[in-house]
């Protein structure tokens, strides 16, 4: 039977964002996969030149919704470390807590996406339920149930009431009770014990070859995590262990991922209950000197990386942000090999796939020998006049 293309996307039920995969089949089997997910690029790496420290920070969150928290804090680290400041230990902590509920809350909403893309419908529902009270405890913290804005240069912006401290603290009980019902659920039911275990299998020498990290890396047996290899924030301060699990497959990830919601927990408790007295924050020089600078952080999908270059001004000279599903794509062009075309969707969403978060375009236009860069407002009459373009067509 001759090899055939099946094209998916870039816009498709199945997929959250656009993407477009070129999957080469041989009956039902997968022999090969081509990736193209560069449709939803949005000059944000371009804008943050164009700001302030002040005004790239609320930027820099909307990079990824879900992740907004971990591209808040990689940056002002960086520039902080480039300041050299010395961040007070209670708005460490605060910043311990937040990133903690919003891996939480991405680990459950990861959860209930796995269940609904196999027909799992009834974990999808529950999961969403308890996402809400993730949502409303950060959002009695910060203000937001997205896009937190906790975040700015020296600490952070809102500190945390003994009310607010004592309501956390009486529903974490119930989200505990919660994820070890999913763990039961996980470990025994057969939907998804025929459709995780087995499927999209990568071992640990192809997670270290292609660059895997988080969740995906940690299920073939990689332990790495960067908060306890390269700590930051409050992260050395408190007690709990790295997760890891050595089936490489979708079943791997699922427990891997199950089993931070449970460590997660732990360390909001510890935060909460061992809060440091003390400042927020501390005054920060308008202009950072120049320096070059690599910020990481243990996102929830896994490292981010910020590399950052300043210039004596109130803005970044450069800012390139590599994003743990742009290192995890590759991972999906190998674990997909030899599957069935049905274990496609769950295999993509193994990785906790963020479009949004891959995809960020500088454009670089020949002239001669030389090039000229885009300005911000050039890029953004560029994006225009492309979206009319399409219209008419």
């Amino acid at each position: 039977m001759p090899q055939v293309i099946l094209p998916i996307g870039p816009q498709h039920p199945a997929l959250k964002e656009p993407v477009n995969f070129k999957v080469i089949v041989d009956g039902e089997t997968i022999v090969g996969l081509e990736l193209d997910v560069s449709y939803t690029h949005r000059g944000i790496e371009k804008a943050a030149e164009q700001r302030d420290f002040i005004r790239v920070v609320p930027l820099l969150e909307r990079v990824c919704g879900i992740c907004s928290h971990a591209h808040g804090t990689a940056f002002v680290m960086g520039i902080e470390e480039v300041m050299q400041l010395e961040i007070p230990p209670r708005a460490q902590y605060i910043r311990t807590i937040v990133a903690e509920l919003e891996r939480m809350h991405s680990h459950i909403l990861w959860l209930g996406v796995a269940a609904h893309v196999v027909g799992f419908n009834t974990l999808f529902m529950w999961t969403w339920r308890d996402r809400e009270t993730t949502q409303d405890l950060l959002e009695e913290m910060t203000g937001n149930r997205m896009n937190y804005g906790i975040n700015e240069v020296g600490g952070v912006r809102r500190d945390l009431t003994p009310g607010q401290i004592t309501s956390a603290l009486s529903r974490l009980p119930k989200l505990e009770e919660q994820i070890a019902k999913y763990v039961d659920m996980v470990m025994n039911q057969e939907t998804m014990l025929l459709r995780f275990r087995g499927i999209g299998k990568l071992s640990k020498a192809e997670a270290l070859k292609y660059g895997t990290v988080g969740p995906t890396a940690r299920a073939s047996g990689v332990d790495y995590d960067i908060r306890r290899d390269d700590p930051y924030i409050a992260y050395s301060e408190i007690p709990w262990k790295v997760v890891t699990d050595t089936s490489g497959d979708v079943f791997g990830r699922t427990l891997v991922r199950i089993g931070e919601l449970q460590e997660s927990l732990g360390i909001i408790r510890y935060c909460l209950e061992h809060l440091p007295e003390g400042q927020i924050g501390v005054p920060a020089p308008k202009v950072a000197p120049v320096a070059e600078i690599l910020s990481r952080y243990e996102a929830p999908r896994g490292e981010l990386v910020h590399f950052i270059r300043t210039n004596n001004t109130d803005r970044v000279e450069r800012i390139d942000i590599r994003t743990p599903t742009l290192a995890n794509w590759t991972s999906v062009t190998v674990s997909l090999v030899n599957q069935n075309i049905a274990d496609i969707p769950v295999i993509v969403a193994a990785i906790d796939p963020c479009l949004s978060c891959t995809s960020r375009i500088t454009i670089l236009s020949e002239r001669g020998r030389k090039t000229a860069e885009m300005t911000w407002d050039q890029l953004s009459e560029y994006g225009r006049k492309s979206s009319r373009e399409r219209d008419r067509c």
